[in-house]
């Protein structure tokens, strides 16, 4: 770890509404979604994936897209970012007038992109280039997630160079920032010290986020790893939650209390209440009726010191 990175905050794209959700069998209500965005807004979170545009048939969960839209508050200061697999997802998020990123996937391997999205790896990358393309169209701005980047659900081991040219032709084709994504939980921190350097000295200046899922416990090893490499911003989800219908195994999101109180502890900015975050948690619980993922959500943050006997002068 440098010193740079104990004075740098990191930036977080609270995924909870989007990636949170869409695996889950217990359906959301609209107003419920809207709920858990303001719990994130008045958390500090600033950059919130809100819904995704897809068939409503293969993600139930994401079919009132245009609703969520709807009920988002105006705010000058979030970026209200809608995932898009394609140009007519794209288009849904543009007309709804509240999108502000559009967040479009490409998949590292082929039978991964053919079972998220219908179309060969090197399809996937032709089809984020078009939705940056048009996110710079119509004004906003645009970002890609490159899916499977430490391993695939159905080809195993995914090269390190296959990764690194699919971000440089993303960066190449205007996104403003690329995301590396453990889709399933199989990274480990030297694999991704070595992937975010790469990766970050390829598409210079350019932003590196970082997209982990806590499958088998490795999700927090490999957050640390990700900054301690170089990335600036890190996906995570209020209460761990999260999963792909199309990955096979794939488990929750690295909480995001979890995180900032790794971070916070560590003298790194996050720019979120921990508090909020955790009161959150416990608020969703009762949403989705069970107990969430987040270990700091059951545990709670640093223990307060007691109130110790007064001393008698």
């Amino acid at each position: 770890m440098t010193g740079k990175m104990y004075t740098d905050p990191i930036e977080f794209v609270e995924v909870s509404p989007r990636d949170g959700l869409q695996n889950e069998r217990t359906i959301v209500s609209t107003a419920q979604k809207l709920a858990l965005v303001d719990h994130a807004v008045a958390s500090g979170a600033r950059r919130i994936e809100v819904t995704s545009f897809v068939n409503p048939r293969a993600v139930p969960q994401m079919a009132d897209a245009e609703e969520v839209c709807a009920g988002l508050p105006a705010r000058d200061d979030v970026t209200w970012i809608g995932l898009v697999m394609n140009l007519r997802g794209a288009e849904r998020a543009i007309a709804t007038g509240r999108i502000t990123q559009l967040g479009a996937v490409a998949v590292s391997t082929d039978r991964f992109a053919m079972a998220n999205q219908g179309q060969t790896s090197k399809g996937s990358v032709e089809a984020a280039s078009a939705i940056i393309a048009r996110a710079a169209d119509a004004g906003l701005t645009g970002q890609v997630t490159i899916a499977a980047s430490f391993g695939c659900p159905f080809e195993g081991e995914v090269t390190e160079d296959r990764v690194l040219h699919m971000a440089e032709a993303c960066a190449k084709a205007g996104a403003v920032e690329i995301g590396l994504a453990d889709t399933i939980g199989v990274a480990n921190p030297v694999h991704v010290t070595r992937l975010v350097e790469r990766v970050k000295r390829a598409i210079a200046p350019l932003p590196v986020r970082v997209h982990f899922h806590n499958t088998r416990g490795t999700g927090l090893a490999n957050v640390w790893a990700a900054i301690g490499a170089g990335a600036s911003v890190v996906d995570s989800s209020i209460g761990g939650l999260g999963g792909c219908p199309f990955a096979p195994g794939a488990a929750g999101n690295v909480a995001t209390e979890d995180v900032v109180y790794m971070l916070e502890r560590a003298g790194i900015g996050t720019g979120l209440d921990l508090e909020r975050l955790i009161e959150t948690n416990h608020w969703l619980a009762g949403v989705m009726g069970k107990e969430l993922p987040a270990m700091v959500g059951k545990a709670g943050g640093f223990p307060k010191p007691r109130l110790e006997e007064r001393e008698i002068a």
